[in-house]
């Protein structure tokens, strides 16, 4: 009865394997690009701005 269960469970795992391969390539692809989109970057000193906006570090210096 153990090795039936485990074999089941076993099975099943390899047929949602095999749906995820079909699916995994097409995700994230809505535009064709693919891909995360570029991280932004200050444009004063060269750091990443993860927010958005004014970058922390180039305000603290102008203040």
């Amino acid at each position: 009865m153990m090795v039936k269960i485990i074999s089941l469970f076993l099975i099943g795992m390899v047929v949602l394997a095999m749906f995820g391969r079909l699916r995994l390539p097409r995700i994230g692809r809505r535009d064709g690009s693919g891909g995360l989109p570029k991280p932004r970057l200050c444009p004063e000193c060269g750091r990443y701005n993860l927010k958005g906006g004014p970058c922390r570090r180039c305000s603290e210096e102008q203040d």
